[in-house]
């Protein structure tokens, strides 16, 4: 496993270990069929997918049984790196193209995640209720927020009420600004979790329900 991982979290058992070390041979083995990381960037996997991935776990820890939805999750992020942080949580990871999705289920099966279910298809064909939806730079947040409340079931199942959250770049202000629940809405820079230099223009964008 890169060390990148651990130095940043520091409980984790050896069976997290195995399998966040695993991730540095299966990716780049299915990206050299498969591509679902740019070329140019695999060698960039632990700190610009997988580190990044789990700025959502600096920013909250879930409680066990919590749901989640990674809307967009292309070959994996950041549903798999959360699903190995968070063993006691159930992730449903879709995407519209099947290759990549069925990367993600790959991996996901080699490691040994058992915490996991897979969809091929559109946000719309997913009619099931969870108490987070998880996305990483897949749309504009004002435009992912209509589609996406239909599976978010109100109410509090952790420290923070369900809802939203996005792994976001750049300056967002004209697509928060659009947000109805606006006031509500946390955005938090990355760079105060990890120090690498790939986090200085990265945000965590949490929308409450």
């Amino acid at each position: 496993m890169d060390n990148i991982i651990s130095k940043y979290f520091r409980s984790l058992t050896e069976l997290q270990k195995q399998q966040y070390s695993a991730l540095g041979e299966l990716y780049p083995e299915w990206n050299a069929k498969i591509n679902v990381i740019s070329r140019q960037d695999i060698g960039n996997l632990y700190v610009n997918h997988v580190l990044h991935s789990l700025a959502i776990a600096k920013f909250f820890t879930p409680t066990d049984g919590t749901r989640f939805l990674d809307m967009g999750t292309g070959g994996g992020f950041p549903g798999i790196p959360l699903a190995i942080m968070f063993p006691g949580c159930t992730f449903h990871l879709i995407d519209r193209i099947g290759k990549k999705i069925r990367v993600a289920q790959s991996i996901a099966e080699a490691i040994g995640l058992t915490n996991v279910t897979f969809q091929h298809g559109d946000i719309g064909e997913c009619h099931r209720k969870f108490d987070f939806v998880v996305s990483r730079a897949v749309m504009r947040l004002d435009e992912l927020i209509p589609l996406v409340k239909k599976n978010i079931e109100k109410g509090f199942k952790c420290s923070i009420p369900n809802g939203v959250i996005c792994l976001k770049g750049g300056d967002l202000t004209s697509e928060t600004s659009r947000i109805a629940k606006r006031a509500d809405m946390i955005e938090e820079c990355i760079s105060q979790y990890f120090a690498e230099e790939f986090f200085a223009t990265k945000k965590i964008v949490y929308v409450p329900f």
